[in-house]
């Protein structure tokens, strides 16, 4: 298979995937006959290629997928009005304390936070597929650890945990919702 021709088969594949790719999963395409460095070369071509295009091809910690420009978001929401779900203050704080600080327990983010974490919220995280327990901590009680999935970082747009902004460059006070 010549290269413009296998570049067609993982575009094709990308594009109708429903969830990222990784390079394993894209080696299949070619029966194995095509190198793990083989395919990263060929997906970079990719990307390069539709660089000036409203969709791009990225790399996420799930795999590779194409994804809308954030400069399309303003047209793309008047085909789809509905509002992304809301998260409320307390839900979003106890995500950043298990993106930051995993892995964590609830009596670890409510030291932190200072109050109570309620199950609606730690259940609404694991829902999503944001965090899920990875483990139990030796201890009374042995409590849960928490820790952000691939899901999270795919939803993010992130590789890994070390794309998170770091904390010193988060303003003092965020404005209020």
């Amino acid at each position: 298979m010549n290269t413009r021709d296998a570049r067609r088969v993982l575009e094709a594949a990308l594009i109708c995937a429903q969830q990222p790719l990784s390079v394993r999963e894209l080696r299949h395409l070619f029966d194995g006959m095509l190198s793990a460095d083989s395919v990263r070369m060929l997906l970079d071509d990719l990307a390069r290629d539709w660089q000036d295009r409203g969709v791009e091809l990225v790399c996420v910690a799930s795999g590779w997928r194409f994804q809308s420009r954030p400069e399309m978001r303003v047209h793309l929401d008047r085909l789809y009005p509905d509002k992304p779900a809301r998260y409320s203050r307390a839900t979003m704080e106890t995500l950043s304390i298990v993106a930051y600080r995993q892995p964590v327990t609830r009596g670890d983010i409510e030291d932190i936070r200072g109050v109570t974490v309620s199950t609606q919220i730690v259940r609404q995280l694991e829902e999503r597929g944001w965090i899920e327990v990875i483990g139990h901590r030796e201890g009374p009680g042995r409590p849960a650890l928490y820790a952000t999935t691939r899901q999270f970082l795919d939803d993010l747009g992130l590789k890994s945990l070390d794309q998170l902004p770091s904390l010193d460059s988060l303003p003092d006070s965020l404005p209020e919702a």
